[in-house]
């Protein structure tokens, strides 16, 4: 969803309104779990009503469409889904379904073959192991072919409203290391960053959150920092885009690979 957020943005007094820059600097865990703290609130109240962007009935159909969204929009998923739950609606059609057919379903998602692998692994032990239903927690969650830690906490939070971790997308990781909450792309490392900083109630709309927030203000290529209401906040207010990651992660950003574990 890529509305925009409240049209005043900029607060009275901060960086953004005064024209000042305030570079990155050191900072302890402390301050850094206060300011993460205040940029959840603020987000919450630019974005009450965010939510995941992937069309779901089901935590089943939710799975599905999160390993599809794999270096692909969730508006092009979006209109693949209602397709492919008409012709396999539960795990075990889909289990048993022809590896051609399916591919030519989702073949607009990109990858297809490797997604369409993924898909047939994951049903097949979705029914073996679980019955069909899909896991309520972490760990059998990311031991199904397909689906890493991504994955499951889009599922966990998403459907069943399980803080077990926080997303990290590409909006997230690049919104997250401009405001200073950490410094890597690797995501299951910058999931760890913001573990420890944004507080746990706050976890599952913090993805939500900075999808609108990135798509609606700070931009990739253009961050509008003069109506962005964290400006007070964010120690790159007035900077260009942020770049790769500094020291730990090797100064190389974030590539694009083709479809794993996520």
């Amino acid at each position: 969803m890529n509305r925009q957020g409240p049209e005043n943005r900029s607060r009275p007094g901060t960086a953004a309104e005064s024209g000042a820059v305030r570079r990155p600097g050191r900072e302890s865990a402390a301050s850094r779990g206060r300011r993460a703290a205040a940029i959840a609130d603020r987000l919450a109240e630019a974005y009450p009503q965010a939510r995941c962007s992937l069309d779901f009935a089901s935590p089943f159909e939710l799975l599905m469409a999160t390993i599809l969204s794999a270096q692909c929009t969730d508006r092009r998923v979006n209109l693949v889904t209602p397709e492919l739950f008409r012709r396999w609606p539960t795990p075990a059609a889909l289990a048993a379904a022809e590896p051609s057919a399916l591919e030519a379903v989702i073949r607009s998602t990109g990858f297809f073959r490797a997604k369409a692998r993924s898909i047939l692994g994951c049903c097949r032990a979705l029914v073996e192991r679980h019955g069909g239903e899909v896991p309520r927690q972490l760990e059998p969650l990311v031991r199904l072919p397909g689906v890493g830690r991504k994955t499951a906490n889009v599922v966990l939070g998403s459907a069943f409203g399980t803080a077990d971790g926080v997303v990290v997308d590409t909006h997230v990781g690049r919104i997250s290391r401009r405001l200073g909450l950490t410094r890597h792309a690797d995501a299951v490392r910058a999931e760890r960053d913001l573990v420890a900083a944004v507080p746990r109630p706050h976890w599952i709309a913090w993805s939500h959150r900075l999808i609108e927030h990135g798509r609606a203000v700070c931009t990739a290529r253009r961050p509008d920092c003069a109506a962005c209401v964290l400006a007070d906040l964010c120690p790159r207010v007035g900077l260009g885009p942020v770049g790769g990651p500094s020291r730990g992660g090797r100064g190389r950003g974030i590539r694009a690979r083709r479809v794993k574990n996520s």
